[in-house]
């Protein structure tokens, strides 16, 4: 006979963001009864009248007042009966990928600070939040060689140098640069805009853009999107 169960469900949001050539994630401060604060994924208890999806979109709107329509999800936690010393809980864990220049982040009712971290620079989390963000580091190291991911990372128009830039910055590997530009254009998922960087030092560096239509369209005739690197 199972003896009734005490197990909470709770979800946590890995929200990643890219900036001046570094990734960054965004992390919480809380503070429980007279525990000292700490840093923190945003996250908390799913309601009994939620899904899970609604659940982590509502938290990270309650700790950093932003929105974010499209989460993925990573990993379930809970292996670890000890992972929580208040309760039993379970965490399902989500991540998404932002372009930070299009978002104000802010503390609201549910946390005492919100702010973007470098992922090099990531203070000890609460709870096993370090384990949670290094699985999701692996998941998007992983998702970009098989998936256009990088450019939900990146402005709705951007330098072919960004691009490449951000594959190394993320990926820790430089790249043959010829051919990475060769091969992204071969698959005419990107398309040259009639706008130009606003450098005020150069010459002005020709902008791109996805066409997320394209890409979908050639989903449908089986296409198959690969890039990888010694």
């Amino acid at each position: 006979m199972i003896e009734n169960q005490n197990i909470r469900v709770a979800v946590d949001a890995i929200v990643f963001g890219y900036q001046n050539n570094q990734l960054y994630v965004l992390l919480i401060q809380q503070k429980f009864g007279s525990t000292e604060s700490y840093w923190a994924l945003p996250g908390g208890l799913v309601k009994n009248d939620e899904s899970l999806q609604q659940a982590v979109k509502r938290e990270l709107k309650e700790e950093t007042n932003i929105t974010v329509n499209h989460f993925e999800q990573l990993f379930t936690f809970g292996d670890d009966v000890f992972r929580d010393p208040r309760n039993r809980v379970i965490s399902v864990a989500y991540f998404a990928l932002v372009d930070p220049s299009k978002l104000k982040v802010k503390a609201d009712s549910d946390a005492d600070n919100a702010q973007w971290f470098k992922v090099d620079t990531i203070p000890v989390l609460a709870f096993d939040h370090n384990l949670i963000l290094k699985k999701a580091i692996e998941r998007l190291k992983a998702k970009l060689t098989y998936e256009p991911i990088g450019f939900d990372l990146l402005p709705v128009e951007f330098m072919f140098s960004e691009l490449e830039n951000l594959y190394c910055t993320i990926l820790e590997k430089e790249i043959d640069r010829r051919n990475f530009r060769k091969k992204i254009l071969s698959y005419g998922i990107i398309q040259e805009t009639d706008n130009f960087s606003p450098n005020k030092t150069g010459r002005p560096a020709k902008l791109f853009k996805f066409n997320q239509k394209k890409y979908n369209d050639l989903l449908k005739e089986g296409f198959h999107f690969e890039i990888k690197f010694a």
